[in-house]
Order: C-alpha cells, then structure tokens, then sequence
C-alpha cells in the first residue's frame, strides 16, 4: 500500500503536468525524481517506461514501483520487482480498465460501462437499463462524483471475483 494516497498523488500529478495534457512527460518525471534523489538518466528513465509519457493511471503503478524499490521490496533496482499474485492481479484490472475507460479521461461513466457492456454482448442495448448501470456505479463509487476511477474500478473487480 502506497504511503500517499491516491488523491495526494492525483494533486502532485496535476502539479507536475505543466502543459496540462494529462500526461507527464519524461522531464517532467525526471525533474520529480531528481527532487526525491532517485538519480537516473533520461536513457534509463526511457528504457524503464518505454514510452515518452505516463497518463495519471500509469503514474500511480510507476510510484507504486519506485516506492517498493526504494523499501528494498523489490530485487533488482527500479522496474525490476518481482511481481507477487496481487500485483498481477492488479495489472489485470488495470488493463481491463483502460477498456472500459473509452475516452481515456481517467474515469469510467455510466455510458462507457454501457457501450463496453453491450460490445461484449453482456447488455442488452434494447433495454433501458440506465438506472442499473448508475447504481452499478454508485455502488463503489467513494468520491460520490458519479463515476469510477481506477482504484474504484478496482476494488469493485477484486471484490466480486
């Protein structure tokens, strides 16, 4: 478990994204690094992400990474932890997440969940079913603004398999 939460991260995130894209590019994540005295050079930070920026969801798994390094639960420096069952797990939901997070916002509306839903012929699209869609929501929905965020979206995964 992360020793900030995820809404102090999400603040830190906002304030690092300069441009406002959404996205924190390779200096910007660095410069943070840097701050903390994690020292790594841009060819190791690219090598490590593999890609030129981390949306907020990805920003939260790389400190989740760099958090575990720096407790020593991880062997073999940043990006190389030994994943456990959990993380694994995690990973998973992560990644269904991003399919059900149409429009990449970070969070998953009541019509995301639907379109997904009735793509993958789990709803039926005939019905209207809006208000068991929005009460599939508000059922794990803890910020109360009517949609789900990655960590909302992944405890109701991991609590109903």
């Amino acid at each position: 478990m992360s020793p900030i939460s995820s809404k102090d991260l999400h603040r830190i995130f906002k304030k690092l994204d300069k441009n406002c894209d959404g996205l924190l590019c390779l200096e910007e994540l660095k410069w943070l690094l840097d701050r903390i005295g994690i020292q790594l050079t841009m060819e190791e930070l690219e090598s490590f992400l593999e890609k030129p920026s981390l949306d907020f969801d990805e920003f939260l798994f790389f400190y989740e990474s760099i958090s575990k390094q720096n407790k020593g639960e991880c062997k073999g420096g940043v990006g190389g932890c030994v994943q456990d069952d959990h993380e694994d797990d995690t990973e998973i939901v992560y990644m269904a997440f991003k399919v059900f997070d149409m429009n990449g916002d970070g969070f998953i509306s009541c019509d995301e969940l639907e379109n997904v839903l009735v793509r993958l012929e789990l709803w039926d699209a005939s019905r209207s079913e809006v208000d068991y869609c929005r009460s599939m929501i508000q059922a794990y929905d803890t910020n109360l603004d009517g949609k789900l965020d990655f960590e909302e979206f992944k405890n109701m995964m991991l609590l109903t398999t």
